[in-house]
């Protein structure tokens, strides 16, 4: 790139694009307007006294004075002219979203990579100092681990005809999302409604599910009685609002909130906001001189085409699920006589047997078989390579993680836990230390219990609920406590035996024997 100040010309003058061109004239960088409009092209030349204008994109393309191209034409136009622009030796800003299809943002990154253009995407709000600030702040450990995200974006208008709700507000959340996320989401659902227009969504709902375990949804709508503008990031130790409506001072609340566990239960403790200083900027002013200085310096931008193709993607995923598409990352097909709720992701390669139910939000991921008459309820990811007995329950929110067997009528409750490696760290890689984890036929594990990694649980055991096994636990019997310790033993029918060793319920008599009880005879 020579020397000099890089010049821009901007494509579209419209709603958003005057807003661009104040930008770029206010930073010396503007050189030359292209619309169709000739009488937005007059007022310009009135308002900006010796910037060029044209109504001709191949004029833009062939000015040896422009630099870069800046595209604000409507959406189903991005693909095209940045293709074409970037084609033609230009640097490419394009506003949001990149293109309308995924393999279309594909290919405007190949080209870029391939004749050394750089190529950028207008994701404003990254560019957002009290953004910027929230980051640095996840990203240092402020909040703790990330848990949860929520973003709304509301408004009563701007109404359009060219694109539903969806694509006209969500891009924005979506890459702010997949910032402070660090990962794609395996699991992307929405919800909307078309109130004005039978075919085109006022208001969708947009809910992400990630690898680590983090959720987010996005709320969006142009039929709101107010303007609400609001990103909330809850962390594990403390939690974040980013409420862009706010005066400045008030853009960033921290809020020290947590839970604490008091005898195995949730209490919530709450503290005073604080506010965050952050220094005022006009984030669209950031932006723009963002692409100036990397058309000079030939870095990759923040918001770059790469970044762009990620936030296209999620939209893609989310438009399919509001056509009514299964929510499917890789969309295995459902075995006859299997049922799974339509919000349910089943990867290629998993073998699941007749008569299971596999419900809400559950993932069976690659390599996974479950055995006949299963049900699998609600948030519940198994796998990979994962195998599950026949007439296993497994309750909500229950992660079967990798080395993780389950024989037959295994019950697992509500919310109890499988580790796999026994000393974690989150920046070593130990998935090759991973220990094995056996539940035997017909045992039971309680809520809220946990099942540390390399043992066993014997036939017909059971795990009182919150307790924590730390070893092996013989067949029959009955753990309790942190950590678990025997206090009985259990018939295969769920009573608790006397001290005889004999059922009061169904009669059967048992005795010990070297791996805990066997039936007496």
């Amino acid at each position: 790139m020579n020397a000099k100040r890089p010049r821009v010309a901007l494509i579209g003058a419209g709603y958003w694009g005057k807003n661009l061109v104040r930008n770029f004239h206010a930073l010396g960088a503007l050189e030359l307007i292209c619309d169709r409009d000739e009488s937005t092209l007059e007022k310009f030349r009135t308002d900006y006294p010796g910037v060029r204008t044209c109504a001709a994109f191949g004029d833009v393309l062939a000015d040896d004075a422009v630099d870069g191209v800046v595209i604000a034409a409507p959406a189903e136009a991005h693909f095209s002219l940045a293709r074409e622009a970037l084609l033609a030796g230009k640097d490419v800003l394009v506003e949001k979203p990149l293109a309308l299809e995924r393999a279309q943002g594909e290919e405007l990154v190949r080209i870029a990579k391939k004749d050394g253009r750089v190529l950028m995407v207008g994701h404003l709000l990254q560019y957002h100092p009290v953004f910027v600030r929230l980051k640095e702040l996840v990203r240092e450990g402020e909040l703790g681990r990330i848990d949860y995200i929520y973003s709304h974006r509301l408004n009563l208008g701007k109404i359009r005809r060219e694109e539903n709700i969806l694509w006209s507000f969500a891009p924005h959340d979506i890459s702010m999302i997949l910032a402070l996320a660090g990962e794609e989401p395996d699991s992307v659902q929405a919800t909307g409604g078309c109130f004005l227009h039978s075919r085109i969504a006022d208001v969708t709902t947009t809910h992400l599910k990630f690898p680590s375990g983090m959720g987010a949804h996005i709320f969006v709508s142009w039929l709101h009685p107010f303007k609400e503008q609001k990103l909330v990031v809850v962390g594990e130790k403390k939690m974040a609002v980013f409420d862009d409506t706010l005066p400045w001072a008030d853009k960033l609340l921290i809020y020290p909130h947590s839970i604490r566990w008091e005898n195995n239960m949730p209490v919530p403790v709450k503290g005073a906001a604080e506010r965050v200083d952050v220094v005022q900027d006009e984030p669209l002013k950031l932006e723009c001189q963002h692409f100036l200085d990397r058309v000079a310096d030939r870095a990759a931008p923040l918001t770059d085409g790469e970044e762009g193709v990620r936030v296209l993607g999620v939209l893609n995923r989310s438009q399919r699920s509001l056509d009514g598409g299964r929510p499917r990352a890789a969309g295995a097909v459902v075995p006859a006589g299997v049922f799974a709720h339509e919000t349910a992701v089943l990867d290629e390669g998993v073998q699941i047997g007749a008569g299971t139910k596999i419900w809400h939000f559950s993932h069976v991921l690659s390599g996974s078989r479950i055995g006949t008459g299963c049900n699998i309820g609600q948030n519940v990811v198994i796998g990979p390579d994962v195998a599950v007995g026949n007439n296993c329950k497994i309750q909500n929110n229950v992660s079967v993680y990798k080395g993780v067997t389950l024989e037959d009528d295994v019950f697992c409750g509500p919310s109890m836990v499988f580790t796999n490696v026994h000393n974690p760290r989150a920046t070593v890689r130990r998935m090759d230390e991973a220990r094995p984890t056996l539940v035997r036929k017909g045992a039971s594990l309680g809520a809220n219990c946990t099942i540390v990694c390399g043992h066993t649980v014997g036939r017909y055991a059971f795990v009182g609920a919150g307790a924590v096994v730390t070893h092996d636990v013989p067949d029959h019997t009955v753990v309790a406590g942190n950590p678990a310790r025997r206090i009985g033993w259990m018939c295969e029918c769920g009573v608790t035996l006397e001290e005889s060793l004999l059922c009061p319920s169904c009669g059967l008599a048992y005795e010990e024997s070297g791996t805990g009880l066997v039936r007496r005879g």
